[in-house]
């Protein structure tokens, strides 16, 4: 079957790298333009259009996917289906293309967190379980009907990171398996109304914005391990530390902890340390261990050696 694969990240290039090895025909790629990053500000190129230039796959880049050109160049490739992941809200005049239409992958169990961070929230809010699931795009943000999906249970402990790559993995094997059962014309699809859940109760999975990683430490502990959990490694929840003799403040980001269960008489945010081993700070209901944490400009370090590099960690204060 000829495909049009659309996407950008690495969870996506997985999927497009495991398509190529399949006897489906990648005619194109679509991702978003390159970026300036880094200090020198060079253009940097996303991870599927890597793949794509790696298999000599054309790779469009538009700026806007309403652009009339955009469109037209898309129809000249006769593709039978389009494949995204991991991608931008596409307009009808690009999904309504293929004639097997447009599918989509998404990192959880749908209708159940909706939206562009899926396997942060899924942390963050403590469940035990998600998935995968792959579905026909309509006009609205993963509501359309369902083609297949997996369950799967999140192990304990899990940060972002690790649960990416295990849904980057089994989402590749179900989005191969959905393509093979649209060629031959086999799927049974399963609407998202037919699900008995009160819509206003459905858990979403909204952008994780730089505002919402500030660890809030009114909340609990377990709490605030979950969300040190659930944005590790990347975006990384932080905190703000300031120093109470020179009022110097710098930023850092927890990227590893663990939680110490107990009662204590520390207020919250009280730094516990021997500046050398060991760093806790207090919360409500326990401590957090912080393991491993990057300073602002540094690289991630695991806790002695930032201790080391960091030095009077007692006289700064988090606000």
């Amino acid at each position: 079957m000829n495909i049009i694969f659309m996407g950008t990240p690495e969870f996506a290039s997985y999927s497009l790298e495991q398509i190529i090895a399949t006897n489906h025909h990648v005619k194109a790629v679509v991702t978003v333009p390159d970026k300036p990053a880094g200090r020198g500000l060079k253009p940097q190129m996303s991870e599927v259009k890597k793949v794509a230039l790696h298999y000599n796959i054309p790779c469009l880049q538009p700026l806007k996917l309403t652009d009339q050109a955009f469109i037209n160049e898309l129809k000249s490739f006769h593709a039978d289906l389009f494949v995204v992941v991991a991608f931008k809200k596409l307009p009808e005049a690009v999904w309504s293309i293929p004639p097997k239409k447009t599918i989509n992958l998404h990192a959880s169990l749908l209708p159940e967190y909706r939206g562009a961070a899926p396997i942060n929230w899924v942390i963050i809010n403590g469940e035990t379980r998600t998935g995968v699931t792959v579905f026909f795009i309509n006009n609205d943000i993963d509501t359309g009907q369902i083609i297949s999906y997996k369950e799967i249970n999140i192990p304990q402990k899990c940060h972002a990171g690790l649960l990416h790559d295990i849904l980057m993995k089994e989402g590749a094997k179900l989005l191969i398996e959905s393509i093979d059962k649209i060629e031959k014309n086999e799927i049974t699809v399963i609407d998202q109304s037919s699900f008995i859940i009160d819509p206003a109760k459905l858990k979403t999975a909204p952008k994780i914005t730089p505002s919402m990683c500030k660890l809030d430490w009114t909340k609990k502990a377990e709490d605030i391990i979950r969300w040190i959990y659930g944005l590790s490694p990347y975006p990384g929840a932080y905190i703000e530390l300031q120093n109470e003799n020179t009022n110097q403040k710098i930023k850092v980001k927890i990227i590893d902890a663990e939680l110490i269960d107990g009662k204590h008489e520390s207020p919250a945010k009280t730094i516990i340390t021997d500046n050398k081993t060991y760093w806790y700070i207090a919360a409500d209901g326990g401590l957090i261990q912080v393991e491993e944490c990057q300073a602002e400009g540094k690289k991630v370090m695991k806790i002695k050696g930032f201790l080391n590099g960091f030095r009077n960690l007692q006289q700064w204060k988090i606000i």
